[in-house]
């Protein structure tokens, strides 16, 4: 029997709504949990846990939250004590799937709970703010948005469908059963761009060849910050870091960075690691009358339609290798660093429009002059996505990796 499915709502303006799915959930035959986390009002029916006693697992109660008036030390209570009630259902096995449906306050409640639960448990939002920018509300999880289309208020001809298709959707992933893996491979993570994808595809085939499984993650952001957050998991067993770009957003102010703690993860954890400045050599931004007028006098080029990049130059370059020999110098675990001396992109080879040794040779440096002693610098005469380069870099991974694998 599948673990029961947990939905998250506001009953007090929500609770006939809410009512609905349940009632459908359940003529699946599965079982619910209904939490409340309204604040205003009683709700229509009695939830499984109530929003008192989601308050008090905040920290305060609803007779306070009521008295005191206060809609931002509401939501702070109830934010606190819903994660802290999701958290607890998960942990006694009560919660196979979760299911929220709410506007911009409530999803924002709801998916805060849902955010910090593990990879692979069915997430389900539905929500009004769903069809715009939602990586405020999923971050890096696997947690799923569906518009509600119109408001979540009240059961029409419109939300009548959209609800029961919630339903079915949550239900179907709770009870879905997995087909048993015919192995379990070690996982690498690996980071890649367009620019970086022979590189990291032929890498990757070694690796795999070998028996590793490796997870791919596209380096716009997102991807760095996902890969990161999989490798604080405990899940990976070492990490081959092609494609650092999201550090030349970071320095300077593109659209693709994935925050100061980029690296970070693998060297905390220890992994066994290969880092490489690939495609360093690129800031991104969106369409090109995006880009901001200080840089407007800089080498654009035009990716796509939706991408205009921007040649990083020495002083940049600079700011870069300093933050991958920072990270390096945070391991815990074996690292080498890889440097393609023909370019760390496509588009920086000779003949191509970013290519710029003396930019390059700044990264080089200021890794070289900031890295604590011990720690290898290998060079190849070559660029990063020539086949040696990916040969070297997976063939030095594996050297590091097999040996820890090996039983004790």
């Amino acid at each position: 029997m599948p673990k029961p499915v947990v939905l998250l709502g506001a009953l007090d303006t929500k609770g006939h709504e809410f009512e609905f799915v349940r009632d459908l959930i359940r003529a699946r035959g599965l079982e619910t949990v209904v939490v409340d986390f309204g604040v205003l009002g009683d709700p229509p029916f009695t939830p499984d846990i109530t929003s008192d006693e989601v308050a008090r697992a905040g920290g305060s109660s609803l007779a306070a939250l009521r008295a005191g008036q206060d809609k931002a030390q509401a939501m702070q209570v109830m934010t606190a004590g819903l994660i802290e009630v999701v958290k607890r259902l998960q942990a006694d096995g009560k919660l196979g799937g979760v299911l929220g449906m709410a506007g911009s306050g409530g999803t924002s409640l709801a998916t805060a709970a849902m955010r910090p639960l593990p990879v692979g448990v069915p997430k389900l939002m539905v929500s009004t703010v769903a069809g715009g920018d939602v990586s405020a509300y999923v971050g890096t999880t696997d947690l799923t948005m569906m518009p509600s289309v119109v408001d979540v208020a009240g059961i029409n001809s419109i939300s009548r469908r959209i609800y029961a298709n919630a339903a079915g959707a949550i239900a179907g992933m709770v009870s879905q059963e997995l087909p048993e893996a015919r192995e379990t491979r070690p996982l690498i993570t690996a980071s890649m761009f367009g620019n970086t994808t022979a590189c990291v595809n032929h890498a990757r085939e070694l690796l795999e060849a070998r028996g590793f499984e490796v997870l791919v993650f596209h380096a716009t952001g997102t991807g760095g910050k996902t890969m990161e957050a999989l490798i604080a998991s405990g899940y990976i067993s070492a990490c081959l870091d092609i494609t650092t770009t999201e550090l030349a957003d970071q320095v300077c102010g593109g659209v693709f960075s994935a925050g100061p703690e980029r690296m970070l993860a693998a060297a905390r954890a220890g992994l066994p690691t290969i880092l490489v400045p690939g495609c360093v050599d690129m800031c991104n931004f969106w369409g090109v009358e995006t880009v901001p007028a200080k840089y407007q006098g800089r080498n654009l080029y035009k990716w796509n339609p939706n991408v205009t990049l921007m040649r990083t130059n020495v002083a940049e370059n600079i700011a870069i290798g300093r933050m991958i020999a920072h990270a390096a110098n945070e391991a815990r675990g074996p690292v080498t660093i890889l440097l393609p001396l023909k370019g760390v992109s496509q588009l920086d080879s000779p003949g191509n429009p970013y290519w710029d040794p003396e930019a390059d040779q700044a990264c080089y440096q200021a890794i070289k002059d900031n890295l604590r002693p011990g720690i290898p610098v290998i060079e190849l005469d070559a660029n990063i996505n020539d086949p040696i380069f990916a040969e070297r870099a997976a063939t030095l991974l594996l050297d590091m990796v097999e040996p820890a694998l090996q039983p004790a």
